[in-house]
């Protein structure tokens, strides 16, 4: 049960999943899904996303570019309980209930020149003080990796999926894509820029990966509902783990672990995520779990995720030099 990558027993291939009415789900994640596309584990995807419903959509006298596929999701689909638009499934063989996917993020692009940020009444960490909706854009400048608000501010971008999921049981149901849950779902944790790798735990057979909700930069907490919402495309590199076993969300950096906890209650959220991080901890380097405990009261940070999605999110974070890590 070590934290090394699965070991490449050959050179996978690359498939391409673009972002259309034949490829995405509207609001919600079900196991009853049919894949829309099958690989082989070691293999890498290249997945186009989408992001908004139409009442979102910037005027053209904004200049800014709609993606025509985008038009024919809002034509062709009908939506489910939530907002977010998902590429996918992707069924990975040999992918078992029990299994762990790990799924590697190789690489994120923008789609697009702008996103979008809103809240609504009674939402977000706020509800009683801003009791109104308000949507505004955002100019995305690649070259200077920047976003820039209608003020004039700008804040720099970093891009990563707030929804990466495996399907869940199928005897559940449909699930709204809200709430993040055990098969991951909208954890939106900024950490899972390019680079780094999340493992879910594999509940139907193939695992059944969707993503979406590309967010060109957030905030830890997303304390108004949304980020910066826009339209990404993500290379992803799929292994299956059957050493590991892990029930729960985690995730690596080049420089941090990562456990997540995930509840209604904040404290609760945060108890998990810890409780997770003692049990990798001690897996790693076999000293106690008292010991461990002390460990993270001084070199593990937990960081709110959200604060916004029904199941709140806390992230725990230990510097892999301190476990002796490469």
């Amino acid at each position: 049960m070590d934290v090394s990558h699965a070991r490449d027993a050959r050179a996978g291939k690359t498939h391409l999943l673009r972002s259309g009415p034949d490829t995405v789900h509207w609001g919600y994640l079900d196991g009853a899904l049919n894949p829309a596309l099958t690989i082989d584990a070691g293999d890498r995807v290249v997945i186009e996303c989408v992001s908004g419903n139409p009442e979102w959509m910037p005027a053209s006298s904004t200049g800014f570019d709609i993606l025509p596929e985008l038009r024919n999701i809002h034509q062709q689909i009908k939506r489910g309980s939530g907002n977010h638009i998902f590429t996918g499934p992707v069924f990975v063989r040999g992918a078992a209930v029990g299994d762990v996917l790990e799924i590697r993020i190789c690489d994120i692009e923008l789609r697009q020149n702008w996103g979008y940020n809103l809240f609504r009444a009674y939402g977000g960490t706020l509800p009683d003080e801003f009791p109104y909706y308000r949507l505004i854009y955002l100019e995305l400048d690649r070259e200077r990796n920047v976003a820039i608000l209608p003020s004039g501010l700008t804040v720099p971008m970093r891009p990563f999926f707030g929804q990466l999921a495996v399907a869940p049981p199928k005897r559940f149901g449909r699930q709204n894509s809200k709430e993040p849950r055990e098969f991951g779902g909208n954890i939106d944790c900024k950490e899972l820029t390019a680079g780094s790798t999340v493992y879910l735990p594999v509940l139907n057979e193939g695992g059944l990966f969707s993503t979406g909700d590309g967010h060109a930069a957030q905030g830890d907490g997303e304390v108004n509902g949304t980020a910066i919402e826009t339209a990404l495309t993500g290379t992803f590199e799929f292994h299956v783990r059957k050493d590991l076993g892990w029930k729960l969300p985690r995730a690596q950096t080049a420089t941090h672990l990562i456990t997540f906890g995930l509840d209604a209650d904040l404290d609760d959220a945060a108890r998990q995520a810890l409780h997770e991080m003692l049990d990798w901890i001690v897996t790693l380097t076999g000293i106690s779990r008292d010991e461990a405990y002390s460990l993270s009261s001084f070199a593990v940070d937990l960081h709110v995720t959200q604060t916004v999605n029904n199941v709140k999110g806390v992230h725990a974070m230990i510097d892999r030099s301190v476990l002796r890590l490469a």
